[in-house]
């Protein structure tokens, strides 16, 4: 399972492309057919978690020949499958900040506001279940 913040314009389109999304924490492992929950970046104005999807489309983009560190990126296409009923975003995962403590609302908190770019992550089981509650 994955999840993405990105900048999302349409927030209820039926579909997003993703060109050249960077990765963290295996999301350089996504695949066509992969569950994708997907946030739209307050960064960029949006809300937090607005859909849980599907990828229909996935490529690596190849690294820059000559460059020694590089995040890894992929394109992907998403098909919306849900909207989300309740608001999820920084304000909420911000108070679970104990990086240890185990819970799926910590594990998020991490992944995508500890280092604030956009990204696609690798989510657990557990933190998959809990955005499921928000469907």
């Amino acid at each position: 399972m994955y999840a993405i913040k990105a900048a999302i314009d349409d927030l209820r389109a039926a579909s997003w492309k993703f060109p050249r999304a960077k990765t963290m924490y295996g999301g350089r492992k996504i695949s066509e057919g992969d569950t994708i929950y997907v946030f739209a970046s307050e960064n960029e104005g949006g809300p937090g978690l607005i859909a849980r999807g599907v990828v229909i489309a996935a490529r690596a983009i190849p690294p820059k020949p000559g460059v020694e560190r590089q995040t890894p990126l992929v394109s992907i296409e998403v098909k919306r499958v849900a909207l989300a009923k309740r608001r999820l975003g920084r304000v909420e995962l911000k108070p679970h900040d104990d990086w240890k403590d185990g819970r799926p609302e910590t594990e998020l908190n991490f992944k995508f506001y500890r280092q604030a770019t956009n990204k696609i992550v690798g989510i657990s089981e557990d933190a998959a279940r809990f955005l499921g509650t928000f469907f």
